[in-house]
């Protein structure tokens, strides 16, 4: 089993890259942008909670995601083999609940792949995205509030990581190609 959780500011490419390193090392993919979306899609009782926080631009509780996870990696086999967390944890806690969740279960996060870009390259992306999507949670003013959360309470993760010597710092300004080759090479080391 390879755990690797890819960390980023949104619109650093996380789910791009997400999908090449699901092809690469045949990881199951788990996005928590996605599940939530869906939940929020279906009406769900949760996913009412859940766009009560998101659409202000907001974390939902840690205990929420974490239980949704859990959930996840419990009923679906084909997540033994290895698993790739794209956009969780975002903060220390969640970190800490992740690794006891993953021990629980006799696993663990080898790796973290953090996708570094400037904020105004953020904007830039997340602004075309927004057009090109029609995601609601791709507007100006909550971009803003979304990087403002990152900054104040997902960023510290990667000292975090550092200090367990799990953060691999990848540049992710370029072509998707040249990232990804980055990638790869970093995680080399510990393949």
């Amino acid at each position: 089993m390879f755990n690797l959780v890819i960390f980023g500011a949104p619109g650093s490419g996380k789910g791009t890259q997400s999908e090449r390193l699901i092809d690469e090392y045949g990881l199951y993919h788990i996005s928590t942008g996605e599940v939530l979306r869906d939940l929020i899609a279906r009406g769900t009782e949760l996913g009412k909670v859940a766009d009560s926080y998101i659409s202000k631009g907001n974390l939902i509780p840690d205990d929420l995601m974490v239980s949704i996870l859990a959930d996840i990696l419990d009923s679906n086999p084909e997540a033994a083999g290895g698993v790739i967390f794209d956009g969780f944890p975002r903060t220390i806690n969640q970190a800490k609940a992740l690794k006891q969740m993953l021990a629980d279960r006799g696993a663990k996060v080898h790796a973290v792949v953090g996708l570094e870009v400037e904020d105004d390259e953020l904007i830039e992306r997340l602004v075309k995205r927004g057009k090109e999507s029609g995601r609601s949670d791709d507007n100006l003013e909550t971009i803003k509030q979304r990087l403002e959360v990152y900054h104040t309470q997902t960023s510290p993760l990667k000292d975090y990581y550092v200090a367990e010597g799990k953060y691999h710092a990848i540049p992710g300004s370029g072509s998707i190609d040249s990232i990804f080759e980055s990638i790869k090479e970093s995680l080399s080391t510990i393949r």
